[in-house]
């Protein structure tokens, strides 16, 4: 954390495909694969694993991180358009509102970038 209170956290990987509105497959199967591929991506945002771990959002943060997770996906299945920017929006105010923690180093954008990049493989079917 910087000595202003900001924490700076990030994510590994980098890549970028654009989003296309193609209908996924809908099976039970691949939206629990889906799901699973979103919850272990945010595991891995240190951003996100710190304010569970210090319980920034209380003692429920573990819970509030997994809603997190639901919430993204839900916003996938239920949108028709995509726009990062909607995804980036949905993840800084759920990290400041749940979870008390700002974020400015980045990462919120590196996530977001990585959960297009996630569905865009989900809607062509590589699980």
């Amino acid at each position: 954390m910087r000595e202003d209170g900001i924490l700076e956290c990030g994510i590994n990987n980098h890549s970028s495909l654009p989003s296309t509105h193609k209908k996924p497959d809908s099976s039970a199967a691949s939206r629990d694969r889906f799901l699973e591929g979103i919850t272990v991506l945010l595991s891995r945002w240190h951003g996100l694993q710190m304010a569970v771990q210090n319980q920034w959002g209380g003692l429920d943060s573990f819970q509030k991180s997994q809603q997190l997770a639901t919430d993204v996906f839900s916003w996938f299945i239920q949108s028709k358009a995509h726009r990062v920017e909607d995804l980036e929006n949905l993840l800084h105010e759920s990290m400041l509102l749940s979870l008390n923690t700002e974020i400015e180093d980045g990462s919120i954008e590196e996530v977001a970038e990585q959960l297009m990049i996630m569905h865009e493989e989900y809607l062509h079917g590589n699980h």
